[in-house]
């Protein structure tokens, strides 16, 4: 392997936190100072199923700030703080990503509903999920086509968006799976393309 001739090199693996200088050039920003604050690509490289969904993490986020030199501070911790959680191995891979990606969403506007109905606002629980909609739908609203996932998915989705890690931990394989597969409709949908690293991402 070819050793990097680059001073900073060593400081900007992949999924590390850093605090970076800038010199601000003519067309290009040239880096004048790296610190390293939590050095996770070591750990997270280590393991194809950490790598995966933290490479999905990293991608939504690219794709969620892509105004160049707006502070985007919200996605900046959450998606550091996703990140430390992966490299930590606090949870399992795949819901610290589900947990991500709908907290992005809804830090960036989108966030969708699992209990009250996205459409009318009738409290829950309800049978129905359109990810055009907004989330949940109860009878009355319920367009043709939309999936209809089971009680324990619902209750496992606004774990994740809640953050509430002891109802995420308990949840069952299939509803891990469901709820995935709703997270990922849900988010390409707002996002209008396809993220490509989504595809990679191990489903254990």
């Amino acid at each position: 392997m070819r050793r990097t001739s680059s001073k900073f090199g060593g400081r900007l693996e992949p999924f590390g936190v850093i605090d970076v200088q800038l010199y601000t050039g003519r067309t290009l920003d040239v880096v004048t100072q790296v610190d390293t604050l939590a050095p996770h690509g070591r750990a997270i490289m280590a393991d194809y199923s950490l790598f995966t969904a933290a490479t999905a993490m990293v991608e939504t986020a690219a794709r969620l700030t892509d105004v160049e030199h707006e502070p985007a501070t919200q996605q900046h911790l959450l998606l550091a703080g996703g990140l430390r959680a992966l490299a930590d191995r606090r949870h399992a891979a795949t819901l610290v990503l589900d947990s991500y990606l709908l907290r992005a969403l809804a830090v960036a506007g989108y966030a969708p509903t699992f209990s009250a109905c996205a459409r009318c606002g009738l409290d829950g629980p309800h049978r129905a999920f359109s990810a055009p909609m907004g989330g949940a739908l109860c009878t009355a609203c319920r367009p043709p086509g939309a999936a209809a996932p089971a009680p324990e998915t619902f209750l496992l989705l606004g774990a994740l968006l809640a953050g509430d890690w002891a109802v995420a931990d308990a949840s069952d394989e299939r509803h891990r799976r469901e709820s995935s597969g709703l997270v990922s409709v849900y988010l390409q949908w707002h996002l209008e393309r396809q993220l490509r690293s989504l595809r990679h991402v191990v489903r254990a």
